[in-house]
């Protein structure tokens, strides 16, 4: 049985159009980092899985859908991206992608700092001093779009 929805819950408002000069801002930021990421020498795909598997944790479907196909024409596969959320369970990602991801978990839940600890070891095995720094800005700066698509509620249509 389903509640039924408050009233007024299904009227947000979409807070990057009410707010055009915060919202650009962060678009900014993002510019930024994806020069931080292509001078750090990421591989785009590595960097789109990090933006989808902290979308993935923050439920935001809006995000899902825009990085999903980001990853697709970056060159990554349905099967990858089908089982990213159990990354740890397969062997289809590399120790980078790997270390990239754990390091983005521990940046989007950030309560365990034995959780950060222990991936940011993972990540100084694999990951340059400049490729970790820019994996955390991919993690920090997907985690604010996802709050501005969630808090808007920005929806997702069927592709025809």
């Amino acid at each position: 049985m389903t509640s039924p929805v408050p009233a007024g819950a299904d009227r947000r408002i979409y807070i990057d159009k009410q707010s055009p000069k915060a919202y650009h801002a962060l678009v900014q930021t993002s510019e930024a980092v994806r020069a931080v990421t292509a001078g750090a020498g990421l591989d785009r795909v590595l960097v789109e899985l990090v933006n989808l598997r902290v979308s993935q944790m923050n439920g935001c479907a809006y995000c899902l859908h825009l990085h999903t196909r980001a990853a697709l024409r970056a060159g990554d596969t349905p099967q990858r991206l089908g089982v990213l959320a159990a990354w740890r369970d397969t062997d289809l990602f590399t120790p980078a992608e790997r270390a990239a991801l754990a390091l983005a978990e521990a940046t989007t839940d950030a309560t365990g700092t034995a959780a950060q600890d222990a991936a940011y070891a993972a990540a100084r095995d694999v990951l340059t001093e400049d490729q970790i720094s820019a994996v955390i800005w991919v993690a920090v700066t997907i985690n604010a779009f996802n709050r501005v698509s969630v808090m808007s509620r920005h929806r997702v249509r069927a592709e025809q």
